[in-house]
């Protein structure tokens, strides 16, 4: 039987690699976003990754790119998962509010790696910090779009609207790592409907 080129055991080259990759993206996730746990090295990854410092070069540059590469993985499926949500709902502009909030703190709740990594770890370095920045106003550009498509003429305009999502998205974040260091006495539920309200009275005149 003939063996084709690249694969072993059944598994292609391209597969292998793939799989090398998410094993890293979770072994940085799992290292970074742990709490309580010793800093965040090249080294620690590979070795809760079970791979070699080779294969880490492979896909990244350096410590700093796989960690905004997690980053930002964290963020795309929060706006994946946001967009959807609103979308897919039914009812009225509140109930699609709600839905995309709750999407939103869910991600960082249900994994609460991902929300110390999205909320608190990302400003423990300078290029972290510019990235997270870059990342709430992308998320702000994203509320003030969904909120001039929920409410219309009612609706800020570009710049107010932009204002005022970043106030939203920024006061958010604060909500959600408040609850991750355990500083406030509420419930991902509560956090999501103090943020529902928030947005229903504050993104249209």
């Amino acid at each position: 039987m003939a063996i084709k080129a690249g694969v072993y055991r059944g598994v292609t080259a391209a597969d292998r690699a793939a799989d090398r990759r998410e094993r890293l993206f979770e072994a940085t996730l799992e290292v970074w976003g742990r709490d309580g746990g010793p800093s965040v090295t090249m080294t620690r990854i590979c070795a809760e990754a079970g791979l070699t410092e080779r294969y880490f070069y492979e896909n990244f540059s350096g410590l700093n790119q796989a960690l905004l590469a997690v980053l930002d993985r964290i963020a795309a499926e929060i706006a994946e998962r946001s967009v959807t949500a609103i979308e897919s709902t039914a009812g009225d502009s509140t109930d699609r509010v709600r839905a995309a909030i709750a999407a939103f703190v869910q991600i960082l709740t249900d994994d609460p790696r991902k929300g110390r990594v999205a909320i608190v770890e990302s400003t423990s370095l300078d290029v972290l910090r510019r990235r997270r920045n870059e990342l709430l106003r992308q998320f702000a550009n994203l509320a003030a779009f969904e909120a001039r498509e929920l409410y219309g003429a009612k609706a800020w305009n570009e710049t107010e609207g932009e204002m005022v999502g970043l106030l939203f998205v920024g006061g958010l974040a604060e909500l959600v790592g408040a609850w991750i260091a355990e500083e406030i006495d509420a419930s991902p539920n509560d956090i999501v409907e103090a943020a529902t309200h928030h947005f229903t009275a504050t993104a249209h005149r």
